[in-house]
């Protein structure tokens, strides 16, 4: 068992009265983005610890409570030993942390105590020193016992800072950062412009980890430049997927009665944008929202490939377009099926990439052409996520 231990301790530096943790990161406070990490780590239980129950920080938590998992608010290390079961693995995140799931992956797994260190000289004022030229990156895996230890201590002791040096008593494995890691944006800090810069590294991290060439190189710097100025201005995912959709459904349209090329652009922009919203409601911890989103963001090409299909071969008075459509279609959606939530290679395809094939036929008049390589790339796809299945069932 998996449990997340987290502080709302610590006033911004520059906005007096407010906690670090809930200060806004990403659409949402500091603290249910670091609940989120928790969850997605495999978290059943989070524990924060609290200097005072502020509004913004009760409603973070009414918000991560509604995630499904257990959420649990105490004062001193003796509450928080209490609320742990005694056999579970402790996740103890710094307040004011901020990192990425790929950076917490390496201290979720089995084990005993360990710490995430980084190099002293490449750290930042106000980092804990742990020895040997280490300072703690804000990280730990602890054993529960750490807090019963604590718990025994004067209550004056600080929490956090406590169960680190306990840990390194302990004798915990050092774990070093990865390079990687800090230019994603891994840092702690109580400084509210700080933490909005690291939140768009972060955030640009995170979506460039999007995997397919048509993710990585189209839409991730597109979402890198416009997320960052939907978020602030609180711009909903609903209103961005509603302006997509107006643009998709034109696209169609446009289809429909025979101008294939513009239709097809529109597309593929309507498309890009149910994406971005997407990643808006995924940011903004909205996941019923986000799997819609995502379902319409693969319908929409779906729906043109159909459309263009149709209209090709009526304007031709040959089924095979159709034929070639309805074909790409199933492939796409059973490779779409076969690949699942895992990984994927660069050059694997995905709804939009190929419907850019198909706007590619239509530019030189060759609608059986751009669905051919389409359905051949699609093919190719499935193929490989076959294999791929095969040896890693």
């Amino acid at each position: 068992m998996l449990a997340g231990l987290l502080f709302a301790m610590h006033d911004a530096d520059d906005r007096p009265a407010m906690l670090t943790a809930t200060l806004p990161f990403g659409g949402v406070t500091l603290i249910e983005y670091q609940a989120r990490l928790l969850i997605a780590s495999g978290a059943s239980q989070i524990v924060i610890l609290v200097a005072r129950l502020t509004p913004e920080l009760l409603g973070a938590i009414s918000r991560i409570g509604k995630r499904g998992v257990a959420v649990d608010t105490v004062r001193t290390a003796a509450e928080a030993a209490e609320k742990l079961h005694p056999l579970a693995r402790v996740l103890m995140l710094a307040d004011g942390l901020t990192t990425t799931a790929e950076t917490l992956a390496a201290l979720a797994r089995d084990g005993g105590d360990a710490l995430l260190v980084m190099p002293e000289d490449q750290a930042a004022l106000g980092y804990e020193r742990v020895g040997s030229g280490m300072v703690w990156a804000g990280v730990a895996r602890l054993d529960p016992r750490r807090l019963a230890e604590l718990a025994a201590m004067p209550r004056d002791y600080d929490v956090q800072s406590t169960l680190v040096r306990l840990a390194s008593q302990a004798h915990a494995v050092h774990v070093l950062l990865p390079q990687e890691a800090i230019r994603g944006g891994h840092g702690v800090g109580h400084a509210a412009a700080a933490l909005e810069a690291r939140g768009r590294t972060v955030l640009a991290a995170m979506i460039s980890g999007r995997s397919g060439w048509f993710e990585r190189f189209v839409t991730a710097p597109l979402a890198r430049t416009v997320i960052p100025l939907l978020v602030p201005r609180a711009v909903p995912a609903t209103a961005v997927a509603a302006g997509a959709g107006v643009v998709g459904v034109l696209g169609l349209t446009l289809i429909a009665i025979a101008y294939p090329g513009s239709g097809l652009l529109l597309t593929v922009l309507g498309t890009l944008g149910l994406s971005l919203a997407a990643t808006l409601a995924d940011l903004r911890d909205e996941p019923a929202a986000e799997r819609w989103l995502q379902r319409l963001a693969g319908g929409l090409p779906a729906l043109a490939a159909l459309f263009y299909g149709r209209q090709a071969a009526q304007a031709q008075a040959d089924g095979a377009p159709e034929i070639l459509a309805i074909g790409l279609v199933l492939l796409a959606v059973l490779g779409e099926r076969a690949l699942g939530h895992r990984p994927r290679r660069s050059w694997w395809g995905s709804a939009p990439a190929y419907l850019l094939l198909l706007w590619c036929g239509a530019i030189v008049s060759a609608p059986a052409v751009g669905l051919g390589l389409a359905a051949v790339y699609a093919a190719a796809t499935l193929a490989a996520a076959i294999e791929r299945l095969r040896r890693h069932p």
